[in-house]
């Protein structure tokens, strides 16, 4: 079957179904055949769709320190000496102050934070009237 560029939506969906049917094969093709080829460069031909239409937009630096808590089970406590007193913690997380340089940097170094994501610009919220 010939690949062909992805245009349109119909022909994304015509693609992610051509590639279902590898995924639903017993087993996936050997990567030196034609087959295999042909499926990596479909692969390959979607994932540019997707980058291209469907960008994944980095987390809100907020929600990515929250997400951090949960995961390494860390308290509001346990931030202080990255953020400041739990009343800059809380703050922060209510986006009513920005993180600092010097919190991005510890932040980064203690929980594994990309600092990219720190650095963003936080994400509106919904009834956000200062941004």
């Amino acid at each position: 079957m010939a690949l062909n560029p992805i245009r349109t939506e119909a022909d994304y969906r015509a693609a992610l179904k051509r590639a279902e049917a590898f995924f639903d094969a017993a087993e996936e093709p050997d990567p030196d055949s034609e087959e295999g080829a042909h499926f990596e460069a479909l692969l390959t031909l979607i994932e540019a769709h997707e980058r291209k239409h469907y960008p994944v937009l980095p987390p809100d630096p907020v929600e990515a320190i929250r997400f951090r808590m949960e995961q390494a089970g860390l308290t509001v406590k346990d931030l202080e000496p990255l953020i400041g007193r739990s009343n800059r913690v809380y703050e922060v997380f209510a986006h009513k102050r920005p993180l600092t340089l010097p919190m991005i940097r510890r932040l980064h170094q203690a929980l594994g934070i990309p600092a990219e994501v720190l650095i963003a610009e936080p994400t509106p919220r919904y009834g956000d009237k200062h941004r």
